[in-house]
C-alpha cells in the first residue's frame, strides 16, 4: 500500500533525487509520486502557499523560489518540470546545460526547433529527457494496444478521442495546445505512427477573448510501410460542464471504448453476433496508477541509461502537429466564429 501525503517516505539508496519546478495542480500530483518513490528532494514554486504545503504536508522535502539554486544543488540529478507550456523551452534548456536529467510535462515546447535543441542537447550531454504523455503509461491503453496488435478489432476503421470539460483557467493559447497532447500522443502510439498529418482543423473562440476554446482536428494516420492510412479525429473542449475522456477505436470484428472518467472497466470491447445482438466485453487489465508508473519509468531510465518510452521523438511528432495547426488557426479575429482550414 502506498503512503498517505504526509507520511515520512524513507529515501531509497541509488535512486536519482529529483527537483521538481511548478506545484500548482498538476505539480502537486507529481510531488505525491515521487516522493513516494523516495526520489524527491526539493520542489521549486514562485507560490509560497504551495511551498508551504510542501512543507507540511512531505517532511524532509526541501522547498524554494530560486530555480537558479536548484540547478547548482550537486544533490539534484533530475529536474521534473511543471509549469505553464509556454515556460518548458527555457527551463528544460536549462536544466539540461546544467547536467540535469530532464522530466518535462506535455508539451515538451511550443515550437518545433526548440524540441529539436532539447532533443540535440540531451543526446550530447548522454541525458534522459522525457515528456510527460501520461497515457502511453495507462494500463487500459496498454491493453487496448495489445488488442489491436493481436487482431482483435480486426482491420482497423477509424479512431476519435474526445476530451473535454470546463476550465477557466486558460494559461494556453488554445484548448488545442492544453489538451490535444494527450489524444496525439495516444493515437499515434496505438496506431504505431510517428508521422500523423493533419487533414483539417476548426476552432471557436466563444468568449471573444483571443482563445480558442472548443477545436477539433481531422488526421491520417500512415500504419506499416505506409500503404494503409487510418483516419482519426481528436475534439477538444474548454466549455463542457460534463468532463468527457473518452477514445473510440472502430474495427472490421470489434470496437473499443475506453472511458477513462469510470472507475472500473474503463475498456470496452463491443460486438456484434450474426444475428444482431450487440456483446460487451471488458478486457484484464492491471490496476495501476499511470502517473505512478510514468515518473517510476523515468528514474528507471536514468539509472539504466536508456531513453524512456516518451522521448523527445515521441513528443516532436505531438509539437509539429500542433505547430501546423497554430500556424493554420493564426491571425484569426477576437470574435466569436468558427475558423477551419483544410
Amino acid at each position: 500500500m502506498k503512503p498517505q501525503a504526509g507520511e515520512h517516505k524513507e529515501v531509497r539508496v541509488g535512486l536519482p533525487r529529483v527537483a521538481l519546478i511548478g506545484c500548482g495542480n498538476w505539480g502537486k500530483n507529481l510531488v505525491r509520486n515521487f516522493h513516494h518513490l523516495g526520489a524527491l528532494s526539493t520542489v521549486c514554486d514562485n507560490d509560497q502557499k504551495r511551498l508551504d504545503f510542501v512543507a507540511r504536508e512531505f517532511r524532509g522535502v526541501k522547498t524554494t523560489s530560486d530555480y537558479d539554486s536548484v540547478l547548482r544543488d550537486p544533490e539534484v540529478s533530475a529536474i521534473v518540470i511543471a509549469t505553464p507550456s509556454d515556460t518548458h523551452f527555457n527551463l528544460a534548456r536549462q536544466a539540461l546545460l546544467a547536467g540535469k536529467h530532464v522530466y518535462v510535462e506535455k508539451p515538451l515546447a511550443r515550437d518545433v526547433k526548440h524540441a529539436e535543441e532539447l532533443d540535440a542537447l540531451a543526446t550530447e550531454r548522454n541525458l534522459v529527457l522525457m515528456v510527460g504523455h501520461l497515457l502511453l503509461y495507462h494500463p487500459a491503453v496498454n491493453c487496448l494496444k495489445d488488442l489491436i496488435a493481436s487482431g482483435e478489432l480486426g482491420d482497423l476503421l477509424f479512431v476519435r478521442s474526445d476530451r473535454m470539460n470546463f476550465n477557466m483557467s486558460r494559461r494556453d493559447w488554445s484548448v488545442l495546445w492544453d489538451l490535444a497532447p494527450h489524444d496525439i500522443s495516444m493515437m499515434s502510439y496505438l496506431l504505431d505512427c510517428s508521422s500523423p498529418e493533419v487533414s483539417r482543423v476548426g476552432g471557436w473562440d466563444t468568449l471573444g477573448d483571443g482563445l480558442v476554446d472548443v477545436a477539433y482536428l481531422d488526421l491520417s494516420f500512415p500504419t506499416g510501410a505506409g500503404d494503409r492510412i487510418i483516419p482519426g479525429q481528436v475534439r477538444n473542449s474548454w466549455i463542457d460542464p460534463q468532463k468527457v475522456v473518452r477514445l473510440t477505436v472502430n474495427g472490421t470484428k470489434k470496437t473499443a471504448v475506453l472511458n477513462d472518467t469510470q472507475q472500473e472497466d474503463k475498456l470496452a470491447l463491443h460486438s456484434q453476433t450474426p444475428e444482431g445482438r450487440m456483446v460487451v466485453e471488458y478486457p484484464y487489465y492491471p490496476d495501476a496508477e499511470p502517473l505512478h508508473l510514468e515518473c517510476e519509468h523515468f528514474l528507471q531510465c536514468i539509472l539504466r541509461g536508456e531513453r524512456p518510452r516518451t522521448d523527445a521523438n515521441n513528443a516532436y511528432t505531438v509539437v509539429r502537429v500542433l505547430s501546423d495547426v497554430e500556424k493554420r488557426l493564426s491571425g484569426r479575429p477576437g470574435r466569436k466564429a468558427p475558423v477551419s482550414s483544410r
